[in-house]
């Protein structure tokens, strides 16, 4: 059982409910660091931003791939709106799932990139 965007096009994306969003699911797709650059920005931007807008350091099918990981875990929420694919991140529906990990997790992500950058 999938919740997904308005029904109508074929181009709807099927997304977890609530109920089934898991915990494993929800850490194995934020420990890529591809997928945990995705979150980062996305919490940082607090909207929806399209798939074009992310510069990842992989192939277009890898990007795609890991957005689906994103998308199917529960993390983020994706729907096209005309040609693009947008991102917005699932951050009520995992806060109240999960009160806290989102947070620390973005808080733990910023503090290891500050590390090894020097700062």
């Amino acid at each position: 059982m999938t919740t997904a965007a308005p029904a109508g096009s074929s181009r709807d994306l099927p997304h977890p409910a609530n109920e089934q969003i898991r915990l494993e699911s929800v850490l194995h797709a934020l420990s890529d660091p591809m997928r945990l650059q995705v979150v980062r920005e996305l919490a940082a931007d607090g909207g929806e931003l399209s798939c074009s807008r992310f510069d990842l350091p992989v192939t277009k099918s890898t990007t795609t791939h890991h957005f689906r990981v994103l998308r199917e875990s529960g993390v983020i929420r994706q729907v096209y709106r005309g040609t693009a694919k947008m991102n917005g991140l699932r951050k009520d529906d995992l806060d109240a799932l999960f009160p806290g990990l989102l947070d620390s997790v973005l808080e733990a992500a910023a503090r290891q990139a500050d590390r090894l950058q020097g700062v």
